[in-house]
């Protein structure tokens, strides 16, 4: 009974996330232009999401009403179930793991963050988009419409939240397990790379789509939870109030069940630990302790302070969750994207390409491939120490750095010539294609080493993979379209080259050793400028990723 009787109100949980996120942006003018840049990006997108939601009843069509209420209530509730684990990850500035010690109930602990869940720009812009429904539902069935959609409005709010944070929890929960982060990694990076091929798939449905049949599907799933929320107003309008208090009913199931999966998937995201694993097999005779630090697969490395960092980044790219997904998404996407280009610009694979279309094409995969170290040291955080008290020259340790990833990045840009070369059946081409991607990549890399050190910002360490501080979401966005625009700017010379020499016998055989050294003299200059500034800045980095307490 004293334990029911000290529980923390809701309240507190809200002004603590308030406090939390005042003291992570004090004294640095950078946070707070991120999350003024993200507070703009949301009102325009809500702000454009409500015209759309609210044009059915402008224009008074009955129809029309019933396709975007239902359509776009779904798209809003399975988008906020997938973005945060392919795209921008889930605001954890109330850690969950940080309440493990304290004498707070289940029951109040989900409430508690639940509220201070929607506390934030996504369930800002998500509430004034959907209010586009309240007065489609307004114009079209009076007041008791307006008043049923309102409820129904915030009840989806409530569901949307819900349902992030269970799927994210229960994903941090299943993925201590190595196989199943192998998996999800895998199965999370086929749904990033599916977004463009899905947006490009879904525009061309929109142009071509018989909207009179698609109200009958749409009637279907307002009866499921990922719509029926936002289908209560129409119902008040068409004259079926008996259905409007079911599907509240269907939404409040949905909740409390969502609720409940998060509450048993937090408390073991709390108190649970990864396991051992395999035991670890003993030193061969013979063998150094050092010798084992270096991976069998890389014979060449160096016993030296350099071979040691390559090593470590090379182990780090493969073993850490977050990093490995990345490559896999960079995998997938690099053959995926260049093809539905293709197929989406009118047919290039039947001949009609040419040289310059694919070296733009590449130089974008090669931009894009590089992007991943954008926030580079961010993967760091606190760890980062080490290598300021070692005092590793910033020369070495980007080079370290650059060849470690690109061990894994170099391979992948090869594949990915050859699948597009064979796609497009221009064998001749791969030389351009190499040579294009050679000289983005290398581009990429030196542009990258600038913003990962002037943009760098810290992730939280938490047991969730998925988890953010507040505005790095926004922060992610951001770097990786400011180094895919200055990579992009620098690899100009290989295109106008292209351009130029067009598909001449002797280009198609020395694009590619052009392009691997003019990719391999832009990474190097990177790493000799930036390391020089990094000599420089290594407090100050360390300060900057390392995930306030």
């Amino acid at each position: 009974m004293a334990l029911d009787q000290h529980q923390p109100p809701v309240t507190l949980f809200i002004r603590l996330k308030l406090r939390v996120m005042a003291n992570n942006m004090r004294g640095k003018g950078w946070r707070i232009a991120l999350f003024m840049i993200g507070l703009v990006v949301g009102l325009w997108w809500s702000v454009t999401a409500l015209l759309l939601l609210a044009a059915p009843g402008l224009a008074g069509d009955l129809d029309a009403a019933v396709l975007a209420s239902a359509l776009g209530g779904a798209v809003l509730v399975v988008s906020w179930v997938l973005l945060p684990l392919i795209l921008f990850g889930v605001d954890e500035t109330l850690d969950p793991a940080r309440f493990a010690l304290l004498p707070v109930r289940r029951r109040t602990l989900v409430t508690g963050l639940l509220a201070a869940a929607l506390v934030g720009i996504p369930a800002f812009a998500a509430a004034v988009a959907t209010t586009g429904l309240v007065i489609t539902a307004a114009l079209l069935g009076g007041w008791s419409a307006a008043l049923v959609q309102a409820l129904g409005v915030a009840a989806g709010l409530l569901l949307c939240v819900a349902a992030s944070r269970a799927v994210t929890s229960a994903f941090a929960t299943m993925l201590r397990s190595r196989k199943v982060r192998d998996l999800a990694a895998i199965l999370l990076a086929c749904l990033a790379a599916l977004l463009g091929p899905v947006q490009i798939g879904a525009m061309a449905l929109a142009e071509n789509a018989d909207w009179e049949r698609l109200r009958g599907p749409a009637r279907v799933l307002g009866w499921t939870p990922l719509a029926a929320p936002y289908t209560v107003g129409v119902d008040i309008a068409e004259g079926r109030a008996w259905a409007a208090p079911l599907k509240l009913l269907i939404t409040a199931a949905t909740i409390a069940l969502l609720l409940w999966w998060w509450s048993r998937t937090l408390e073991s995201a709390m108190v649970g630990a990864e396991n051992a694993g395999p035991a670890r097999t003993a030193v061969p005779a013979g063998a150094s302790a050092v010798a084992q630090l270096f991976p069998r697969s890389m014979p060449w490395l160096p016993r030296t302070r350099y071979g040691a960092l390559v090593a470590r980044e090379a182990r780090y790219w493969w073993r850490d969750a977050r990093r490995r997904a990345g490559l896999i998404t960079f995998a997938v996407i690099g053959v995926i994207m260049p093809v539905m280009v293709n197929i989406g610009s009118g047919g290039l694979s039947s001949g009609s390409a040419h040289p310059v279309v694919i070296s733009l094409i590449m130089v974008f995969v090669g931009v894009l491939g590089a992007a991943t170290l954008a926030n580079q040291f961010g993967y760091d955080g606190s760890a980062y120490a080490a290598n300021v008290v070692a005092g590793v020259p910033g020369a070495v340790e980007l080079r370290a750095r650059l060849t470690a990833f690109t061990t894994y990045l170099g391979p992948l840009l090869l594949v990915i010539a050859a699948i597009v070369a064979v796609f497009l059946r221009e064998p001749s081409w791969i030389g351009v294609m190499i040579g294009s991607l050679a000289a983005a990549y290398g581009s990429g890399l030196a542009v990258n080493l600038f913003v990962s050190l002037h943009g760098a910002y810290a992730l939280p360490e938490t047991s969730n993979p998925f988890a953010i501080n507040t505005g790095s979401g926004v922060a992610k966005s951001l770097l990786s379209i400011l180094g895919l625009i200055g990579a992009a700017a620098v690899s100009i010379p290989i295109v106008v080259v292209t351009a130029l020499a067009g598909d001449a016998p002797a280009w198609l055989w020395l694009a590619a050793p052009i392009g691997l050294a003019y990719g391999a003299g832009a990474a190097w200059l990177g790493t000799y400028m930036v390391g020089d500034m990094l000599d420089r800045q290594m407090p100050e980095l360390l300060q900057t990723i390392t995930p306030n307490r």
